[in-house]
């Protein structure tokens, strides 16, 4: 019947058709589009409720059965101690990842002497040493700061360097032995071997050299404020280096015999503090509460 249907027949029914056609077509769109919008906008929020949900659950799995991320330095110390203090000290102040395990009373078990046969503290294990571990607290800040790139410490400058260097060893050499002197009786601390605290001298004997220790001390302390520092805040220039450390640290020890610190050493030891911060305190309050019961035990 189309192809019979007249042109005007076939434009007279194509009018109505397409009249009728048009609200026919705005409904069934609307009605389509109702019907698809609203179950889509109630289900969407609850299907990304659903998806964070399991996001967040599997992130918690991951995250507890992840391993504890081991620290980068295992370090074995004595909390009494000032060399140990040291490396205590440079850890905190460089922000190194470190894990301190405290060693008293097993520096002379089989396990400890088979690693560390000098039996001394403090130590720290690094698989990158040829022997594993490291002990010296001098040699211990020297290779930290050597392999995290620490030149704020310890100067890769080598006029710089050496001053550092010359300071430690100079401290080691001579001041630290006059300290030890004259500290270690009232500390409780056995002394090295050959020193006429540790022999069977008689105590008079022993209180002379004691005193000539503490007389001794003066000298070398003068040197580390007139030549190594000459006139700057430390030895490291602005900024404390690994020496500035070791000697702050050296002459915490002096306050069990009551030492008479030039004011110049307070000045420095309180702006190390200052400083440092809470690296230096808790490790140097360590330190200061065992020599305050050491002082307390001898008064009571």
């Amino acid at each position: 019947m189309a192809k019979a249907a007249t042109k005007e027949t076939k434009k007279a029914a194509a009018k109505p058709a397409a009249k009728m056609a048009k609200p026919a077509a705005k409904v069934t769109a609307a009605k389509m589009s109702a019907n698809a919008v609203k179950p889509g906008a109630k289900a969407a929020p609850k299907a990304t409720a659903k998806a964070a949900s399991k996001a967040t659950a599997k992130a918690a799995f991951k995250a507890k059965a992840k391993p504890a991320k081991k620290p980068a330095v295992k370090l074995s110390m004595l909390r009494p101690s000032v060399n140990n203090m040291t490396v205590r000290v440079f850890t905190r102040a460089a922000g190194l990842d470190h894990a301190e395990t405290d060693a008293w009373g097993q520096t002379r078990t089989p396990e400890f002497l088979a690693r560390n046969p000098a039996h001394l503290t403090p130590m720290i294990e690094d698989k990158g040493l040829p022997r594993g571990v490291l002990w010296e607290s001098c040699a211990i800040m020297q290779y930290l700061a050597n392999k995290h790139g620490l030149d704020k410490f310890y100067p890769k400058a080598p006029a710089k360097r050496a001053m550092v260097d010359s300071a430690m060893f100079y401290l080691v050499g001579t001041l630290y032995p006059y300290v030890a002197r004259a500290t270690y009786p009232a500390l409780g601390f056995p002394q090295y071997a050959g020193e006429v605290g540790h022999s069977d001298a008689h105590p008079d004997k022993k209180s002379e050299a004691q005193k000539a220790a503490i007389a001794a001390i003066a000298e070398p302390l003068e040197v580390f404020h007139s030549f190594f520092r000459d006139g700057k805040p430390f030895i490291g220039g602005n900024n404390p280096s690994i020496a500035d450390i070791r000697l702050a640290a050296t002459l915490e020890f002096l306050a069990v015999i009551d030492y008479a610190l030039p004011s110049w050493a307070k000045d420095y030891m309180a702006a190390i503090e200052k400083k440092l911060g809470k690296a230096y305190a808790e490790p140097a309050g360590d330190v200061r509460g065992y020599i305050a019961h050491v002082k307390a035990q001898a008064t009571a």
